[in-house]
């Protein structure tokens, strides 16, 4: 792909290097040139200073020819901004912004935009850090970032169905990870009975 990053903090520089190892072609814009020391030394494509809501400086880094476009500067309202040029003046329509607010993400949406919230996605991480014994693990499906975590079946629960296992809101029963380290996943309709030793496999999607 062909992938225009504007902003070169740490965010975009490490989105920008990532893109560079697996092969994408990549253009980055910051108004800031020291920024891009944030690149890695291998890092060989595209850099461009100068204001990212400037037509001409977008053209210069190739927004009409590139694939999609990831606009992570610091400044939401900046962002959403650049994604409005991006996405109606140069038809660019796989689009993705930052929003660091999530009191704001919904604004994002309402004009179209897809958003990442690095905010949500730390709050998610550090309250299962905190909250749960096994370390989380994530899985992303292009925007949308679905996280799984496990909780030890406690007395209350063992015995019982995994039908009946109370969840949080925005969490699913994923299956459950016996004590001798099979698995068995739910998909609803199985009466799985939980077991001493048992972990739940919870998930959840990171908006």
């Amino acid at each position: 792909m062909n992938v225009l990053v504007i902003g070169c903090g740490r965010l975009g520089s490490q989105l920008a290097n990532m893109l560079h190892r697996y092969g994408h072609d990549v253009a980055v814009v910051d108004k800031d040139e020291d920024n891009f020391r944030l690149l890695s030394e291998d890092f060989d494509g595209l850099t461009v200073s100068g204001m990212p809501m400037d037509m001409d400086v977008l053209r210069s880094a190739g927004v009409e020819s590139c694939d999609a476009v990831a606009v992570v500067t610091p400044d939401d309202n900046l962002n959403i901004t650049i994604s409005q040029i991006v996405k109606h003046f140069f038809g660019m329509e796989n689009v993705v912004a930052r929003i660091s607010d999530p009191a704001r993400e919904e604004v994002f949406h309402q004009f179209g935009l897809r958003t990442v919230c690095p905010t949500n996605l730390g709050g998610s991480a550090m309250f299962t850090a905190l909250t749960q014994p096994w370390e989380e693990k994530q899985v992303s499906f292009n925007t949308c970032t679905v996280s799984f975590h496990l909780h030890l079946a406690d007395s209350s629960i063992i015995g019982r169905p995994l039908s009946d296992i109370p969840t949080e809101p925005g969490e699913s029963i994923t299956g459950v990870l016996h004590a001798d380290d099979s698995a068995s996943l739910y998909d609803g309709r199985q009466n799985i009975i939980i077991q001493k030793g048992d972990r739940i496999i919870l998930s959840y999607v990171c908006d």
